[in-house]
This record gives C-alpha cells, sequence and structure tokens, in this order.
C-alpha cells in the first residue's frame, strides 16, 4: 500500500491535502510539512493544504485557497482523521482518488488507499517514516512542522507514545538546524486570560472515588475570562499530575455542542468516547455531547472503566 501511495502522489498533478477539524499541531504539522515536502520534489504540480486554522496555531502556517475545480482529477490526502466524519471540508470526496495516512485506530476506513499506524506517536512521525522509505527529502520547513507535530502529539515526550523511533525521527528533524526556541515559545506562550482561565481550573477541579477527575467550564466562564474554546482545550493536561487520579475529562460548552477532552494515565477510554460521538486513541480521545447535563453520565463511565483498574 505504501507504494500504491506513492505512485498515486508522483502522477497525480493536483494534490490537495486534508486534515481533520479543529487542528492541533500534528493535524497542522504533518500537513504543512507534507506540502512543503512535495512543492520541493514536485515543482510542477499543484499542491494544496487546506481547511481552518485555530488562531492559537497561526503560527505553523496558512491554508492555501481553494477552488472547487482545483478537485478534478486530484488526488486527496486526509491526514490525522480517524473518522470521516471529522474531516475538514467534506469536499474532499470530490478528488478522483483520496489517501488516509493516520495514526489513530482504523475504525473508519474511508478511502482508497491508507497507511495506518498506530504504534506512532503522531501522524508527523509516520509521515516522517514514510518519506524517508520514498527517498524524498525533507527541507528545514518541513522539518519543523514534522517536529511541531511530534512534540504537540508527545506532550513534549511525556506521553506513553514516545519511543526509542520517536527520538530518533526527532534526531533526524533537529539535524536541519530547526529553531526550537522559536517553536516551544510560540507553542506554550500563554495569553493572561488562558493563565487566569488555568487558575479557575485548578481551583474547581472534582475527583471520584473512583479516580476520575473533571471540570466543567461553561460559555459563561469562557466568556468571563475572555477565552475561546480552543484555549480552553489546551488545558486539558494542566492538572494530569493530580495525585489519585486514573483518568481525566475536561467539558467545554460551546453554542453548537459540549467539546469533551478525555485523558488518561491508564484505563483504556476511547470506548468510553466512542459511546458519546467520539474516539480516539486509548489514553488521548475526545467525544462530544449535545447539553453539559450530559457531563455526568460521560463521568459515570469513566468511573466504571476507572474502578476495574489498578496500577499495580
Amino acid at each position: 500500500m505504501k507504494e500504491q501511495i506513492k505512485a498515486a502522489i508522483e502522477q497525480a498533478k493536483t494534490i490537495i491535502i486534508h486534515r481533520h477539524e479543529r487542528p492541533d499541531p500534528d493535524a497542522l504539522g504533518s500537513q504543512y510539512g507534507l506540502r512543503d515536502v512535495l512543492r520541493n520534489r514536485f515543482p510542477e504540480k499543484e499542491i494544496l493544504a487546506v481547511g481552518g486554522v485555530a488562531e492559537s496555531l497561526r503560527f505553523m502556517g496558512d491554508p492555501d485557497h481553494l477552488k472547487e475545480a482545483h478537485y478534478e482529477g486530484a488526488l486527496v490526502i486526509v491526514l490525522d482523521t480517524a473518522n470521516k466524519d471529522r474531516i475538514d471540508l467534506k469536499s474532499a470526496f470530490e478528488g478522483e482518488r483520496i489517501v488516509k495516512i493516520d495514526h489513530h485506530p482504523d475504525e473508519d476506513p474511508y478511502a482508497e488507499l491508507q497507511v495506518v499506524d498506530t504504534s506512532v506517536s503522531s501522524t508527523s512521525e509516520l509521515l516522517v517514516h514514510l518519506l524517508n522509505e520514498w527517498g524524498y527529502t525533507l527541507t528545514k520547513a518541513a522539518a519543523l512542522q514534522f517536529y511541531a507535530g511530534i512534540v504537540g502529539d508527545t506532550g513534549r515526550f511525556q506521553f506513553r507514545s514516545t519511543t526509542r523511533k520517536t527520538f530518533e525521527v526527532a534526531a533526524q528533524l533537529l539535524d536541519h538546524g530547526i529553531d526550537t526556541d522559536w517553536l516551544y515559545r510560540n507553542m506554550y506562550e500563554t495569553e493572561l486570560a488562558s493563565l487566569h482561565l488555568q487558575g479557575y481550573v485548578l481551583q474547581h477541579i472534582e475527583l471520584t472515588p473512583e479516580g476520575v477527575g473533571y471540570v466543567i467550564m461553561t460559555q459563561e466562564l469562557l466568556k468571563q475570562f475572555g477565552a475561546t474554546p480552543e484555549q480552553a482545550s489546551l488545558l486539558v493536561n494542566s492538572f494530569s499530575g493530580l495525585k489519585g487520579m486514573k483518568c481525566w475529562a475536561l467539558f467545554l460548552e460551546t453554542p453548537e455542542e459540549v467539546r469533551v477532552r478525555i485523558r488518561s494515565k491508564g484505563p483504556v477510554i476511547n470506548g468510553v468516547a466512542k459511546e458519546f460521538d467520539g474516539g480516539g486513541h486509548p489514553m488521548a480521545s475526545g467525544a462530544t455531547i449535545e447539553r453539559i447535563d450530559q457531563a455526568k453520565d460521560v463521568v459515570k463511565r469513566l468511573n466504571e472503566v476507572a474502578s476495574a483498574y489498578s496500577f499495580e
């Protein structure tokens, strides 16, 4: 399948790269990194990276302007997106062929050609492995993007998804002379409103006897602190070190829905996320509920999972 994807890339005149909605550093890093590598390798082709951008990640770059005509005969590559419904811009399926490259569990094989590897830390890491196999040259700009994606999805190399191969890829990217000081400053600089909101989060954590931590953030609360749901979602790991906590959830109310960010130190929680219109990794998932009062249902299911798990 890897060689078939390489052949499809080399045959296509237009390549449009998609990723999931509400992008994180791995979604954007893999997308922009692949765009830069392919533009360098195939200057005669039209290579586009499309979708919306979170303001907090604007420093990573900008998407390309897309016209409906671009999809005619185009190869579409969807990155870091497990489920069809999460693809940013549903026009992705208007291309001639579609490729999926991802590191999430393959519960929705929506593409004609795909490479899915759950053993890697991130889609950015997976792409570096693929590009190395294909003999494609990494540019300095692409190396910075891929490194950002790996840093984001490993929590700065702290999560259990970090492996020896992850560090080997990181070393390869560092060899390109990327400016990690600039990257970390932009990734982790915090606005005053976000710091105040973090203070609220740390003061209002609830911890159940089963070891489930959670914080509920309403629309009114976000308005009070002048923070967006995207900024608030970055706080999901701000209380990850809480003693006695096995897994945790951050509930974010928006006008349309309630977004749920779920993380774990051991219990497998992606099954719970799937029950609530979501999914993801065993230790890091997301879900969606309709109303804030349904948060108790998510916590109840997490309690059941946590109570069956022991660190010993």
